[in-house]
């Protein structure tokens, strides 16, 4: 696409009448263009619908109609959410014009440099911590983009002085064209959203675009520890610093000793504590804080550390400003959020953990006793990766969701004792509340309880959030 400036008396169709959609909209008709927004929700679901049109916008509800991808279409900018396969995208497409998410369409308003962060999990949790470690270190940080704030909402607004930090999904990178961010960090990557992309290839390609049009001007932080992350190195125009907790790097943060040395040592008597360290590309070497002394926890969050230093130093920081953001971070809601202390019993919300790997990043956080609740929208997963947890590690299950039974199946071959089903799925709520109280009925004094899903929650819920603002109101409703 061009800049939006260029759509003057042209049509662009905005698909999704979501806050970001909402804010594109109102870019491109401030710019003179003929825009037109279509969504498939009814105008009782579509409350900004009324103040578009007052504007003078059309606006489309209740369905795609046939007519509204035309020839004289100029640009489509979709929700994120919306598949490549939604009839409008597809004649779109065919005809050759333009499908770009917000993304790029606040590119091309934004003057700032960016740093753009993606990455199957943590990426909520680096980019929040990210931009306190900026503010902290002096700079004038705006964070925006997958984390809540539409980035091109406030692009235009931004000055050069200042920097936006962006969160980015998969979704959003894979309708970009023009888009260069002068930071780029992939954190891992994990199967996941194999029902949007259809494949792994895709779902990586759709990452590796935060990268496309960088430059040697440019830094692109990636995971020494993720087997893609070093495939996809020798493939970029970038410089390239690394982070990683199993082993040193040539440019980058990792962590001195690892865990497994200092494990090894603790074996033979010998208390090692890792630091958090950072080599610049002079070489010099800047030796931050011991990992224990870090604001969350978990070995994840370490990892999460080590990118978010990385990130901060390549947008200017100083290393040792960022020691009191380190100290200080306490996390982002439904991302591993202590909720409270009950009756001996410590809850936890991860509600964001909608995939897998995350889950186990969870799980690996705590030493075990944990009373695991999982489960959410089927996509096709067995789950069997959890055997070895509920082995070891969780001392009880509550299933719930259109997954609950295929947990419930690994958790009983593995040899897990207490499990429990909540078979209500038509009351969301009262679903969260029941398995509340049977994950209470099973905790002791000193366990932990994690509301983890391992999956999505659209089954039940119309988001993570409200499942784990649910989960919240429940454990704080005990009594």
């Amino acid at each position: 696409m061009n800049h939006p400036d260029a759509y003057q008396g042209k049509r662009v169709v905005v698909l999704g009448l979501a806050r970001s959609g909402f804010d594109v909209a109102k870019r491109f008709h401030e710019r003179g263009a003929e825009v037109i927004v279509n969504d498939k929700k009814d105008r009782e679901q579509c409350p900004e619908a009324s103040e578009l049109e007052a504007l003078g916008i059309c606006v489309v509800l209740g369905g795609h109609p046939d007519d509204l991808i035309t020839s004289d279409t100029a640009l489509v900018v979709k929700n994120p959410g919306i598949p490549y396969s939604a009839p409008p995208i597809v004649e779109a497409l065919r005809i050759g014009i333009d499908v770009v998410t917000e993304i790029e369409v606040g590119y091309h308003l934004c003057k700032a440099p960016i740093a753009g962060i993606t990455g199957s999990n943590g990426k909520t949790t680096t980019t929040t911590w990210v931009g306190q470690m900026l503010e902290a270190a002096g700079l004038d940080p705006v964070v925006a983009g997958n984390i809540g704030t539409p980035f091109n909402s406030v692009a235009g607004e931004l000055s050069e002085k200042q920097q936006v930090v962006l969160e980015l999904s998969s979704f959003q990178l894979k309708g970009t064209q023009a888009f260069k961010p002068h930071v780029a960090c992939l954190l891992n990557i994990a199967e996941t959203h194999l029902d949007y992309h259809g494949s792994m290839e895709d779902y990586i390609s759709s990452k590796a675009k935060l990268f496309a049009n960088m430059t040697t001007d440019d830094i692109a932080v990636l995971n020494a520890d993720d087997d893609v992350c070093r495939q996809m190195a020798p493939e970029l125009h970038a410089r390239v610093w690394w982070f990683s907790s199993k082993q040193a790097v040539e440019v980058g943060a990792y962590l001195e000793p690892t865990f497994v040395e200092a494990e090894s040592k603790a074996a033979e008597g010998e208390t090692l504590h890792p630091y958090l360290m950072f080599k610049d590309e002079e070489g010099q070497t800047h030796r931050l804080l011991p990992a224990h002394e870090l604001g969350l926890p978990g070995k994840f969050n370490v990892d999460n550390a080590l990118a978010a230093i990385t990130i901060a130093v390549a947008c200017g920081a100083k290393p040792e400003a960022l020691i009191s953001a380190l100290k200080s971070f306490k996390g982002v809601e439904h991302r591993l959020e202590f909720v409270r202390e009950f009756d001996g019993v410590r809850y936890f919300n991860n509600s964001k953990a909608t995939n897998t790997i995350a889950t186990q990043m969870a799980l690996d956080g705590f030493p075990g006793n944990i009373i695991l609740i999982a489960g959410g929208l089927d996509r096709g997963l067995d789950f069997k990766e959890f055997s070895s947890y509920f082995e070891k590690r969780v001392k009880g299950l509550v299933a719930l969701g259109e997954t609950r039974h295929i947990l419930e199946g690994v958790a009983r071959v593995a040899g897990l004792k207490q499990v429990k089903i909540v078979d209500n799925v038509d009351n969301a709520e009262l679903a969260i509340k029941e398995a509340v109280q049977e994950a209470k009925q099973m905790a002791l004094p000193g366990d932990i309880v994690l509301l983890s899903p391992a999956c999505a929650s659209w089954d039940m819920f119309p988001s993570y959030e409200t499942r784990g603002r649910i989960f919240k109101e429940a454990v704080h409703s005990l009594k």
